[in-house]
């Protein structure tokens, strides 16, 4: 049976089989961006983390919303993913690259240019040989952005960019896209593509994974925070893992929900998971209120400045932002005390050297 004849879900199975031979991890972090003081990707810093978050995370997304791809320009996407794919392949994480633009137009240019260097660099010119052989799975792209785009528009838009043959994984992001993806919308595009991959929801109403069919074979990653035990399936829930900005500093608190539920221990996890929330609402409050960047990538970078610098995270310089900016201290507190209340802050962070000062 060739390939264009097989049914579309198993076509999937096989590219999944193919892009993560270890298996979906289930849990994933959409990566923050550090920067060094002149505005260039800190690789140093940034590969600590990774050794930091490692044990716990099995996944990362690559210049997703919290790794500020709303704000790189596509240079520096591109530098981004050139630059920090080989430190995560290095540490065997499964990875995504996101492909976050505004337009259909813009999805496919920089899906185009993303492709063309990662069949360069694995010596192939077939796209998905050349993700399997640099350790991505797919790209991650949205809806266009537009609240008076139609579900015909989305769908029309969205067939064009799948008609790739890409590996993708679709990001439902209403809050930074304006629209929703129609579950009768995604199911057609699910029924025509078998390398339409994952789907990640993070608008918390789970609409699309309460209408997936299990047999289609995508994968559900859930986006939302909260609810961290009541949504996976070893919970009772719908999706198959998670993508959550909470990872950069909650990692091993999310596995450990995980794993309790893996064990059958419900009671333990849904306590983990109460601990988690009460460290998160604060957080995210206080930085939706900021100016600057967004509240994903703000909160985040704070909850990793703690988790990185311990006792010693309000005396650490705050870490610096897309715009040039830094963290206000006041944020870094608020995460500090929150932490703490639950039990969840460091003594020692993990950037944290021998003798107890931060490197």
């Amino acid at each position: 049976m060739t390939k264009e004849t097989r049914p579309v879900a198993a076509r999937r199975r096989e590219l999944l089989r193919q892009l993560l031979p270890a298996g979906a991890p289930r849990l994933w972090c959409p990566l923050l961006t550090h920067y060094r003081d002149d505005g260039s990707l800190d690789l140093e810093r940034t590969a600590r983390q990774l050794d930091a978050i490692r044990p716990h995370v099995g996944g990362l997304l690559l210049a997703g919303s919290t790794g500020d791809g709303w704000e790189l320009d596509e240079a520096q996407r591109q530098r981004l993913v050139a630059e920090v794919l080989p430190l995560a392949r290095e540490r065997g994480f499964a990875v995504l690259l996101g492909v976050l633009k505004p337009t259909a137009q813009g999805m496919r240019q920089a899906m185009a240019a993303t492709v063309a260097a990662l069949c360069a660099q694995a010596g192939t010119d077939d796209p998905t040989e050349a993700f399997a052989r640099c350790g991505v799975a797919a790209l991650t792209l949205c809806a266009p952005h537009g609240q008076a785009l139609s579900q015909d528009e989305l769908g029309s838009a969205l067939d064009e960019l799948l008609a790739s043959g890409v590996p993708v994984s679709l990001y439902q992001l209403p809050q930074v896209t304006g629209n929703r993806i129609a579950a009768a919308t995604h199911a057609a595009l699910v029924a025509r593509h078998a390398n339409l991959l994952m789907l990640k929801d993070t608008s918390g109403e789970d609409t699309l994974a309460q209408a997936a069919d299990e047999a289609d074979g995508v994968l559900l990653l859930r986006g939302a925070e909260g609810g961290y035990a009541r949504h996976p399936k070893a919970g009772g829930g719908r999706y198959d893992g998670a993508l959550l900005s909470t990872a950069n500093g909650l990692g091993a608190a999310l596995g450990g929900v995980l794993d309790a539920l893996c064990a059958g221990r419900r009671e333990q996890a849904q306590a983990l998971s109460a601990r988690i929330e009460a460290v998160v609402e604060p957080v995210f409050a206080a930085a939706a209120a900021l100016p600057v960047g967004n509240a994903f990538t703000n909160a985040n970078k704070a909850l990793d400045h703690v988790m990185a610098h311990g006792e010693a995270a309000g005396m650490a310089q705050p870490p610096r932002l897309h715009a040039g900016t830094r963290l206000p201290r006041e944020l870094v507190a608020t995460a500090a005390a929150a932490l703490a209340r639950q039990g969840l802050a460091p003594a020692r962070g993990y950037l944290q050297n021998r003798t107890g000062s931060s490197a």
